[in-house]
């Protein structure tokens, strides 16, 4: 089985940090979007990936190849964004006819991934959501296969939302049915959705179960990414780093703090996740991430995000701050 990540978007949502990074690598809970699926399909047995990269798909590339050097990684180029049944149809000849995982590069879900691989049919995660029209849609019959699956539907039939975790067997049928769609020009919301393949594959009689998973993380704005934050530190009970205390400084957890950080006469957390060698001096900092060799002094950030190399002095209160800023607010 290979696992397919497509992490090409642009992630106009998060701008201005995805200017300069990678949605997929924006930190998270004192790790990366990416990192932490890629964790969680690692530990369930999965040893080869096919990334579909684009937009500073090179910072994609060194990341993972730095991070993962004993897994078998293949780097696919979206050059036009056209959708994700274009991105997935891409991975073609890499995937040849093996079965796939495809897991889309900004959620996280909470699920066991290892029961999801063991099924003997294919899978669609789905999970409830109030509004079901912003989100791909599955239809159950009564003995919990899915009947048909639609993109964003105006009236839904049905209140569960595809949360972006397929497991295909039939992969030969998929890539058939994701040619058809391209070469028909068959789009919803004007792209090439892999939502519209799968509901190819229906019709043609491939059987889809449901898979419910336990939580669902979209991280492609700033409010949800920030919640996911508060969520997955508590998950992960982190505190801080093993690392020297710092002076004068109180930290409330659920706190992580990357290393080579520099900390003195603030107050740190809840909820909040530090990159490497930041510095923050008179600060106080909570339901935050602050990334990494930026330099806080004299402010009070709360439900903020702000990137790596940034440089802000004075007193704000909430922030959505990129990559090497400065800001002086005195």
């Amino acid at each position: 089985m290979k696992a397919i990540i497509p992490v090409a978007g642009a992630g106009t949502k998060l701008r201005p940090h995805t200017y300069t990074q990678p949605k997929a690598l924006i930190p998270l809970a004192g790790r990366t979007i990416l990192s932490i699926i890629v964790d969680q399909l690692v530990e369930a047995g999965i040893t080869e990936f096919v990334f579909v990269v684009g937009y500073l798909g090179e910072k994609i590339q060194h990341y993972v190849e730095k991070k993962y050097p004993q897994l078998t990684c293949h780097f696919v180029q979206q050059n036009s964004r056209e959708g994700t049944g274009h991105a997935i149809l891409l991975t073609r000849e890499v995937v040849a006819n093996d079965e796939v995982l495809i897991v889309l590069g900004d959620t996280i879900c909470e699920c066991d991934f290892k029961e999801v691989i063991a099924s003997p049919y294919s899978v669609l995660g789905l999970k409830k959501v109030d509004d079901p029209r912003n989100f791909g849609v599955a239809e159950l019959n009564e003995a919990g296969q899915i009947t048909r699956v639609v993109e964003k539907p105006q009236i839904p039939k049905s209140n569960l939302a595809l949360v972006g975790l397929y497991k295909i067997k039939e992969s030969a049928q998929l890539y058939e049915c994701l040619q058809a769609n391209l070469d028909n020009h068959i789009k919803s919301h004007d792209e090439f959705q892999l939502t519209d393949a799968l509901e190819c594959m229906i019709e043609h009689g491939v059987r889809f179960n449901a898979f419910k998973v336990i939580n669902w993380f979209d991280c492609g704005r700033k409010d949800t990414l920030l919640e996911t934050n508060a969520i997955l530190l508590k998950k992960y009970k982190l505190a801080s780093n093993p690392v020297l205390p710092y002076e004068n400084t109180i930290i409330i957890p659920p706190v992580s703090i990357g290393e080579g950080c520099n900390i003195k006469n603030s107050i740190i957390g809840p909820n909040v996740a530090v990159g490497d060698n930041t510095v923050i001096n008179y600060s106080i900092v909570k339901d935050s991430i602050i990334g990494s060799f930026s330099n806080l002094y004299e402010v009070v950030l709360k439900s903020s995000l702000i990137g790596s190399d940034a440089n802000i002095r004075g007193l704000s209160q909430s922030l959505n701050i990129g990559d090497n800023t400065e800001i002086d607010l005195g």
